[in-house]
Formats: structure tokens, C-alpha cells, sequence
């Protein structure tokens, strides 16, 4: 079989097309999946803010006079939470997060709302949604990584720029117990 110069570079240029089609695909598959995996965490803090005027409502008739606890938890739910930056999102819902914090601490100054049954049943609502969000927060990110390692990785990046693929953010919340450091006496 006697191959002619035309005939490989045809070849060259058959298999060029073929993995451009390709990498493009993954290429939308890995950003489907990028927004996908936000969805799902979108539906979580919808979850987690549909929560919060229950939680309101139930702390004032105990609490009443913690009006600047319960006026910035509501403010913060009223705060852009669709920008559609993920970092400012996340900036949010940490702000959010150390909120219900001071909601929950307010709460151990009242053992009558301590024993409320709506109120226990709005805590363990709120610890399953916050539950719901780090495993969303945790799928996103790997579908991030995976579309970010499409982006920068040779040479599926050339296709990246053509494109204007650009690189997606981490969905990170910081919450302090998180991030401690244990403290261990001897």
C-alpha cells in the first residue's frame, strides 16, 4: 500500500477535524454539566431562604426584643442572591450562614423556644438544607475542576480560546468551624 503525500496530509487533516469535534463536545458536555450542578445548588438556597421567615416569625414571639438579629437575617434574605457571580453569591450566603449563627445563639437565651416544636422542626429543616448545600456546593466544584482542567489543559486550550471558554469559580462558603484549627490539650 503506497501512501502519497495528499493522502497522509488527508488523513492529518481527517483526524485534526475529528478530535476538534470532539474536544468541542466535551467541551459543551463539561459546561452543561457546570450549570446543571449550580442549578442544584440554586434550588438549595431557595430552600434555605424560603426557610428563613418561618425561622423569623417563630424567634419573635420569644424573642422579640433581638430585633436587630432577626431585621438583619430578613435583610440578608432580601440581598442579590441571583448575580450570577459565583463569588458574590458565596460572600452572601457566608454573610447568611454566621445570621442564622446569631439567630441559633439568641435561641439558648430561651429554653421555652429551645423546646418549641416549630422551632426544632425549622433547626432540623435548616441543618438538612445546610447538608443539601455542601453536597451540592461539592458536585459543582468537581464539574468546575473538570471544565477548568478542559480550559487550561494543552491542547484542548487552543479550542478554549477560539472559543472564548473561560475558566469557572469555585462555589466556596467559609464557615468558621470549618476552617478551625482543633485545639488538643495533653
Amino acid at each position: 500500500m503506497d501512501f502519497s503525500l495528499g493522502s497522509i496530509f488527508l488523513i492529518a487533516l481527517v483526524i485534526t477535524f475529528a478530535w476538534f469535534i470532539w474536544t468541542y463536545n466535551r467541551f459543551i458536555k463539561n459546561k452543561n454539566a457546570v450549570r446543571e450542578s449550580w442549578s442544584g445548588i440554586d434550588v438549595q438556597l431557595k430552600r434555605r431562604h424560603n426557610l428563613i421567615p418561618n425561622l423569623v416569625e417563630t424567634v419573635k414571639g420569644y424573642a422579640g426584643h433581638e430585633k436587630q438579629t432577626l431585621d438583619s437575617l430578613t435583610e440578608l434574605r432580601a440581598g442579590a442572591r441571583d448575580s450570577g457571580d459565583v463569588a458574590k453569591v458565596a460572600q452572601h450566603e457566608n454573610l447568611l450562614t454566621k445570621a442564622f449563627a446569631n439567630v441559633f445563639a439568641v435561641a439558648e437565651n430561651y429554653p421555652d423556644l429551645k423546646a418549641n416544636t416549630n422551632f426544632l422542626d425549622l433547626q432540623q429543616q435548616i441543618a438538612q438544607t445546610e447538608d443539601q448545600i455542601q453536597m451540592a456546593r461539592r458536585y459543582y466544584n468537581g464539574t468546575v475542576r473538570d471544565w477548568n482542567i478542559l480550559v487550561e489543559s494543552f491542547p484542548s486550550n487552543l479550542i478554549a480560546s477560539i472559543f472564548k471558554f473561560r475558566i469557572a469559580q469555585f462555589f466556596e462558603l467559609e464557615i468558621a468551624a470549618e476552617r478551625a484549627v482543633p485545639e488538643v490539650a495533653f
